[in-house]
């Protein structure tokens, strides 16, 4: 079973991320709006349930179908709490423990719902590269790359996601300061560049398993993701 360390939330000084990329256009430049809302109860395999309030697009520069679930109440006030989760097919569907991405998906919207925020659900398989060549860096990763050179062997960016989409969809729900629920200082940095104020950055639990231990060293080591794993991990 995995491992899971949650932390208080705290203040985080994101580190710069290792080749940050420039944004396609401004947020909300090109008229990106709420296209439709909808109540979605959600239960979990482990029985934890939620009410989400799910929200569609139109206008988003990259053109892809993705979602805001709205989740919990912000205290008047207060900030929204807010994920940025690219899909994973493996790990948020079939539960695969080669990522954290099932864990960190679970932990974030029950963490939502108590502080009161967002939950953006990118389409951005495999670090924006898809679900087919994701798999192709699977293999490679067994011949020992790890998850970032697996994808430059491809012939793909080790890191393709542009956060344009999820800036415009902050600023069609009138968004325009959070607190970043992410260990990614990637996101931190192209959300500030798109115009959303970062209060704070807060980082997830440590999902770790036998078998996604190099993927998170890899993340800790490559591009400077918060995950503090000194203290389970030798």
């Amino acid at each position: 079973m995995p491992q899971v360390q949650l932390p208080e939330q705290q203040n985080d000084s994101p580190r710069a991320p290792q080749a940050a990329r420039a944004p396609q256009t401004p947020p909300g430049a090109d008229g990106a709006r709420v296209r439709s809302r909808v109540r979605i109860p959600l239960t979990f395999p482990d029985g934890y349930r939620a009410e989400a309030e799910v929200f569609t697009f139109h206008g988003l520069t990259d053109g892809a179908e993705h979602l805001a679930l709205a989740l919990g109440t912000v205290p008047e006030g207060g900030t929204p709490l807010v994920r940025l989760h690219s899909e994973c097919l493996t790990g948020d569907v079939f539960g695969s423990d080669r990522c954290d991405c099932g864990p960190q998906l679970r932990e974030a919207v029950e963490r939502i719902s108590d502080a009161g925020g967002y939950l953006l659900y990118l389409r951005q398989e495999g670090r924006g590269i898809g679900l087919y060549n994701k798999l192709d860096a699977y293999a490679l990763q067994d011949s020992g790359l790890d998850t970032y050179d697996a994808n430059t062997a491809l012939g793909l960016p080790e890191d393709g996601r542009d956060y344009t989409a999820a800036a415009q969809m902050l600023g069609a729900l009138g968004v325009d300061g959070i607190e970043l629920l992410s260990n990614n200082p990637d996101k931190d940095a192209q959300l500030a560049a798109l115009g959303v104020t970062v209060e704070r950055r807060v980082p997830t639990g440590v999902h770790l398993s036998e078998s996604n231990v190099r993927y998170l060293r890899a993340k800790v080591e490559r591009t400077g993701h918060s995950i503090e794993l000194s203290r389970l991990v030798g």
